[in-house]
């Protein structure tokens, strides 16, 4: 496979000015990242300060409801209440080895903000986040807390105001500083070698996810279910499974409000392929190649285009992707809330809907395991903004 590709997809598509810190990053994550002293550093802090390894929880009340096994992944458990810590801490650390002083991150939903923010300060770096003028409404809560934090949060008024402008402002700010500065990518996006950094940093969800099943239930789960967006969450929740055919691997991406000609953010079952952020890769695009806008309930969803690797196990036909509408998130929130005690966040709701949804072609007494990716604490505004509209 040519570095950097996933089959068509991915690649370094990026202004001269990028390149030297892009290949700075590569060769800390060939030479760094496996050496022995990193990983023992980074696997102390995973158990000890993230509080890993996160739980793996089988839903007894929809479980009897749906007539087959529902497992949840509970990122949501994690310090600071999602899947993002886990790559926030390993860039993190990869910084501090790389002898830089500034971390420097984009966010949507905020919650690789608030990681970031909380990686430096547990590491002694400065967090600078650019975060969408859109998101930082939506999600204030999060806001708040990487003030608290530390963090200086820059807020991008131009485009749609969401986290494709966020991610534009966040890389010209690296071309400017990046003798002292590394930038942190939030998702499985953007140019090589970012996709597989981030891959390696979030594996960890599969990894654990794969000897707890076997100690659970002594073999493997016969779906894995995650929300994509950029596709942090899913690729992490797939890397390990992926050489097990026999493991069906569901991505699910935002519908928007599902109706006809409405923004969404399915790039990959609605996109057409394209060049967006430094990668080939699935995208939102006018036949002349404009990025479309976006649209989900979710911010973290909200992203015209998707993971390089994403599209490829597409096009190899390893892994299927779904559409899930706000409607059917929002039921799912509320379903999970009701039946088990658990506040999804509303990107996960996306993955807990689609086996809602698709419950009557799972067969019975199968194994399905969803990636929670995170809380819904932070949504609260989002679901009362919603019920006023909707559920009058």
């Amino acid at each position: 496979m040519q570095k950097g590709y996933f089959g068509k997809f991915g690649g370094m598509f990026v202004p001269e000015l990028l390149m030297p810190p892009l290949l700075e990053i590569e060769e800390a994550m060939n030479t760094i990242v496996p050496s022995e002293s990193f990983q023992a550093e980074f696997n102390s802090i995973l158990m000890d300060y993230v509080g890993r390894p996160s739980a793996l929880y089988r839903c007894p009340n929809l479980s009897e409801r749906l007539g087959f096994n529902l497992w949840l992944k509970r990122e949501d458990l994690n310090h600071t209440g999602a899947h993002k810590i886990n790559n926030a801490l390993g860039q993190g650390l990869l910084c501090k080895h790389m002898g830089k002083s500034v971390l420097l991150a984009e966010t949507g939903a905020g919650m690789h903000g608030v990681a970031t923010a909380t990686a430096a300060a547990m590491l002694g770096l400065e967090c600078v986040v650019y975060m969408g003028a859109t998101d930082v409404v939506r999600q204030s809560h999060n806001v708040r807390r990487m003030g608290l934090l530390g963090a200086t949060v820059v807020p991008i008024e131009s485009g749609t105001k969401t986290l494709k402008d966020a991610i534009n402002a966040a890389l010209r700010r690296w071309i400017a500083d990046q003798r002292t500065t590394h930038y942190c990518f939030g998702t499985a996006a953007g140019p090589h070698p970012f996709p597989t950094l981030v891959r390696e940093f979030q594996s960890v969800i599969s990894r654990e996810a794969k000897a707890q099943f076997m100690k659970k239930i002594g073999r493997l789960p016969d779906y894995v279910v995650a929300c994509v967006g950029g596709g942090s969450n899913a690729i992490g929740a797939f890397h390990e499974f992926v050489p097990h055919s026999e493991v069906k691997l569901v991505g699910v991406e935002a519908a928007g409000t599902g109706e006809p000609g409405c923004h969404h953010s399915a790039p990959l079952n609605l996109g057409t392929p394209g060049v967006l952020h430094g990668a080939m890769s699935m995208l939102l695009q006018t036949t002349e190649g404009q990025i479309e806008p976006s649209h989900s309930i979710a911010p973290g969803l909200d992203y015209p285009g998707v993971g390089p690797e994403h599209a490829g196990l597409q096009d190899s036909g390893r892994a299927h992707y779904g559409t899930i509408n706000d409607a059917q998130a929002y039921n799912a929130f509320m379903t999970l809330c009701r039946s088990e005690g658990i506040l999804p966040a509303m990107e996960s709701s996306h993955a807990v809907a689609w086996v809602l949804e698709n419950a009557a072609s799972i067969p019975k007494d199968s194994h399905v395991m969803v990636c929670l990716s995170g809380r819904g604490d932070k949504d609260m505004d989002i679901i009362e903004e919603y019920e006023k509209k909707f559920r009058k």
